[in-house]
């Protein structure tokens, strides 16, 4: 009996033990296992897809536009000094899309395709000048592309000088039995005018002063410049109009340094264009530039294409197919989208994708051939197999502002202030004291007279801008024509220089592209869709030439459906142009441009 005692106590201590190890060592583990999730989750920092410089321990809204804070990475190790990574869900945000650098131009067959543009036959184009001073009273030609004709009237002109000479012709004509030889020098006076026939019959037969000349033109084409409008004074040697007969063009093709000894005169070209796909157009190499252009190290090679048809426009791209000689070396011309292009003056930098398996971005300063219609051509800083940034180039470069690393406006990298570090409000008035933050950027000269001009410009669209503030769509159209009026006014001779001139008209061109279409359209929602892009190309300008006045780059992260959208501003304090009165504080400064 005693035994069993024994055997039971045992067995009681021993299931005592064994419950007491599954509920204190059991709860203990958990417990640590609990713990090491929390300190696990107190070691998370949450960020926000369009605003990484914002690091909060925990989950929540972005202070500065709203959006849901994400994890932050926990780490960067692997990246290089330059290098900085965007998170996947910044990346859908803004449609960040890239594209492999490949050879632009092919060698299939030893052969080379040059890009090249139709312009006018220079030998068959006729300037018609004035040949005294006067005022242009009436014009007749009025648009670029009528078709004139030889012996056609094509303006009516006041002349001072020509009044009197009328009554030195009235009186030479009385004595013209008697001194024949003074009738005949003033008649020959009006000849060198290209004044002559039934107008000066009249003057001689009525002996009435003229008060005005109709002048004519001495050739045949289609106008392709006018150089005056209706009230104009006019000098003589200056031009009034041009214009050029289409029945032949030229194809002008951009030749590398590296390619100039693989063409001759006479190699037959294949010219092709998009215009007609299906068309080949044969021609010879006409002329080879003897001088290189030193910008672009580039010369020109000529073919002249028959135009009976009109199928050429003046203006239209175009490639040629040139059988290049069977030992010729297969270099590559790269090219690149326009869109991947970030322009600041003196450079021009893209984003390449360093890891392509990785959102892994980092800055390259490249150097630009000729722009060919969508796409730049790339001479130095890329190689074939490079993946660039052809989409969201602005948001991967805003992300390398915030992040301290090479920008387009930071060359040497290095932590940009924002005025939002520590601001908990929704509205977002930024500081912009920091001088980091303000950019003195790399410009071309220009003369004083053309940034007021521009300036011009810019508070047209300060007032379109108010516009889309209110909604009011109807002003919205008023200021966008506004825009165009005063775009017309920018006087492009003030740029004397060779790179400032091409560089102003390929923003001009756009700058007047996307103003049109904002005049012609009255849904406010594709209005501020251009607005974005009106934004963009006058902000290059600005950048690029200067308009003597501080001007605020400020940036909406959830602007164009979360893709992010630019505008400039006067002032500092953010008021938003993309939602109207439901999100007047949404946005930041991102930079100062002096």
């Amino acid at each position: 009996m005693k035994d069993n005692k024994v055997v039971i106590y045992i067995s009681l201590l021993a299931i005592g033990l064994l419950l007491g190890w599954f509920i204190f060592g059991g709860s203990s583990n958990t417990e640590t296992e609990h713990n090491h999730k929390e300190v696990a989750e107190t070691n998370q920092m949450w960020t926000c897809s369009m605003h990484p410089q914002i690091m909060q321990p925990e989950p929540g809204d972005c202070p500065i536009c709203g959006m849901d804070l994400i994890p932050a990475e926990s780490s960067a190790e692997g990246l290089l000094a330059d290098q900085f990574k965007l998170t996947e869900n910044a990346m859908a945000l803004a449609n960040i899309q890239t594209s492999i650098v490949g050879d632009n131009t092919s060698n299939m067959d030893t052969g080379f395709v040059l890009s090249g543009k139709i312009t006018e036959n220079e030998n068959e184009t006729a300037t018609m000048p004035a040949h005294f001073n006067g005022r242009i009273e009436k014009l007749y030609i009025k648009s670029l592309g009528e078709q004139v004709k030889n012996g056609q009237a094509f303006a009516k002109i006041y002349s001072p000088e020509l009044i009197a000479a009328q009554q030195e012709l009235i009186t030479a004509y009385k004595l013209k039995a008697s001194q024949p030889k003074l009738y005949n020098a003033v008649k020959n006076k009006f000849k060198n005018w290209r004044i002559h026939g039934s107008q000066l019959d009249e003057v001689e037969q009525t002996g009435q002063v003229k008060t005005s000349f109709t002048i004519y033109s001495h050739v045949s084409g289609v106008v392709t410049e006018i150089a005056v409008n209706e009230g104009s004074h006019i000098m003589d040697g200056k031009p009034i109009f041009k214009v050029s007969n289409l029945k032949t063009v030229w194809a002008n093709f951009d030749v590398y340094e590296n390619q100039i000894s693989q063409f001759k005169k006479g190699q037959d070209v294949i010219v092709t264009t998009n215009a007609y796909a299906d068309k080949e157009f044969k021609a010879k190499v006409e002329f080879i530039d003897p001088i290189l252009d030193t910008k672009t190290r580039t010369v020109k090679l000529r073919v002249v294409l028959s135009n009976k048809d009109g199928l050429f426009k003046p203006g239209m791209f175009v490639e040629g197919k040139i059988k290049g000689s069977p030992s010729s070396s297969k270099e590559e011309v790269l090219s690149i989208p326009t869109t991947a292009v970030l322009w600041t003056g003196k450079r021009s930098v893209v984003y390449i994708k360093s890891n392509p398996n990785e959102p892994v971005f980092e800055m390259r300063e490249i150097t630009l051939g000729n722009q060919i219609g969508d796409n730049y051509q790339v001479l130095e800083g890329l190689n074939s197999g490079d993946e660039v940034v052809t989409n969201g180039t602005f948001t991967v470069d805003a992300a390398a502002q915030l992040q301290g690393k090479k920008s387009m406006m930071n060359r040497e990298g290095g932590k940009v202030m924002t005025g939002h570090e520590g601001h908990l409000g929704m509205e977002t008035t930024a500081s912009v004291n920091n001088e980091k933050l303000s950019n003195k950027n790399e410009r071309i000269k220009v003369s004083k007279d053309f940034q007021n001009q521009l300036k011009v410009v810019f508070n047209d669209y300060i007032k379109l801008k108010d516009a889309l503030v209110k909604d009011d769509l109807n002003n919205v159209i008023v200021e966008s024509k506004q825009v165009l009026t005063d775009l017309s006014k920018i006087d492009m001779k003030l740029l004397t220089d060779k790179e400032a001139h091409m560089h102003w008209m390929s923003i001009e061109k756009e700058i007047r592209t996307v103003a049109t279409s904002i005049s012609n359209t009255s849904k406010i929602e594709e209005q501020r869709s251009y607005f974005k892009n009106l934004s963009s190309h006058l902000t290059n300008a600005i950048e690029v030439f200067g308009i003597n006045e501080k001007v605020y780059h400020q940036f909406c992260p959830m602007g164009d459906n979360n893709k992010g959208a630019y505008w400039l501003s006067k002032k500092e304090k953010v008021i938003n142009p993309y939602f109207g009165g439901a999100m007047l504080s949404c946005g930041e400064v991102k930079q100062v441009i002096e």
